[in-house]
């Protein structure tokens, strides 16, 4: 089965990176890294020794791991005892994902496995992941897809006087029954997100938690993200800002719709985003250094009179056009100042420049890419224009 292939890949390249760094092996406890090694996401423990096979220790659901998991050695989770002799031996290093680690579980792993060294191999494990197969590039291609389908339906289900959260549960009530799976999983501490994203007009001047460009008001101090009550203004820009997940796989998608008239500061914003784009995608090939593709796109916004409202609220700017997904949506790398690292062929990126306008609101693209020796290859096939929607009174 392809799955399977695929994860007997990805431990073999972790096995060569733990070889590398003179580690005896890795435990894999964080349910996504879980199911990207074992093809499970049932709640266990994946031991990969540093050579020969894994061995995968099932808390709940046993017989669900049973029916999914490309681990041939799998068992039901031991005692403390057992794991003592199952995982390791004294004297010897083992690699963690201290990045989504918490200390209770560090803790445990010390008591019930004592002498051993933990080493963080959070890096190691990101930069594995940000490099997508084929397999992996074709999953995200369909999760694009399909949400471009729920984009293209927009003006059949928008109505005028409608209010963001009206208009955001049909979008996601649609995106739903094409089968997305709505889990938006995210590493960053403290970040969340309920499928997406959509807001109009000043809303999207709301600042807010979200490491984004635009976090929009929510429904509450308890939800301070996303579509509000407020309801969708004439002649003001709308970005609807969603995601889509497929077999766990994640595309991140941004169009923006205006009821009525386009204002010319609104275009001019919208056509500087799109320049941004073609300038950025046509320098994603291996080898660009990620800040330096950051570096383009700033300039071109601070040549077009944009520099301080892009990526954001002034003060509060995002400081990165574009982020690695799949998986997850925050995976590396990041087209952002600092990360000067070179990209590889098949990392996924959705490049995202926006700008909040004051007085109008959130004007911007979003779409996702492989990096490629040709350039960004496109992985989100809706039209970028700007549609225009019937104004309030309008019949629709």
């Amino acid at each position: 089965m392809a799955l399977k292939t695929e994860c007997q890949v990805r431990i073999a390249n972790l096995q060569q990176q733990l070889q590398r760094k003179e580690l005896d092996g890795a435990l894999i406890l964080y349910p996504i890294d879980l199911y990207y090694f074992a093809g499970t996401r049932q709640n266990g423990m994946l031991w990969v020794p540093q050579s020969g096979e894994p061995l995968l220790l099932i808390r709940k659901s046993l017989t669900r791991a049973r029916q999914e998991s490309c681990i041939d050695d799998l068992r039901p989770f031991p005692s403390s005892r057992q794991l003592t002799e199952l995982v390791g031996r004294p004297g010897q290093r083992i690699g963690l994902t201290c990045d989504v680690l918490p200390i209770a579980q560090l803790d445990y792993l010390k008591k019930v496995l004592p002498e051993r060294e933990f080493v963080d191999i959070s890096g190691i494990n990101r930069n594995l992941r940000s490099v997508k197969s084929p397999f992996e590039v074709e999953k995200i291609r369909h999760a694009g897809e399909q949400l471009s389908k729920v984009f293209a339906q927009v003006p059949d289900f928008y109505q005028p006087g409608m209010r963001e959260v009206d208009l955001a549960a049909e979008f996601e009530c649609r995106s739903r029954k094409l089968g997305s799976e709505g889990y938006v999983r995210m590493r960053a501490y403290n970040q969340e997100l309920f499928q997406g994203l959509l807001v109009a007009g000043g809303s999207a001047n709301q600042p807010g938690f979200f490491d984004g460009a635009v976090t929009g008001c929510g429904l509450s101090a308890a939800s301070p993200h996303g579509a509000s009550t407020a309801v969708i203004r004439p002649d003001m820009p709308l970005m609807v800002d969603y995601t889509a997940v497929y077999d766990g796989y994640i595309v991140d998608m941004s169009r923006i719709f205006v009821p009525g008239s386009i204002h010319p500061d609104v275009q001019h914003a919208f056509d500087t985003a799109l320049e941004i784009q073609r300038q950025v995608i046509a320098a994603l090939r291996p080898g660009a250094i990620a800040s330096e593709l950051f570096d383009l796109a700033s300039s071109i916004a601070a040549e077009a009179g944009l520099g301080e409202c892009f990526m954001g609220v002034p003060g509060e700017q995002a400081k990165f056009v574009g982020h690695g997904v799949g998986l997850e949506l925050d995976e590396m790398p990041v087209l952002a100042k600092g990360f000067d690292v070179p990209l590889q062929q098949n990392q996924t990126i959705a490049i995202e420049p926006k700008f909040l306008l004051d007085g109008h609101g959130v004007v911007g693209i979003e779409n996702t890419w492989a990096v490629d020796p040709e350039g960004g290859i496109r992985l989100s096939p809706a039209d970028d224009r700007i549609v225009t929607l019937p104004a309030q009174g309008e019949p629709s």
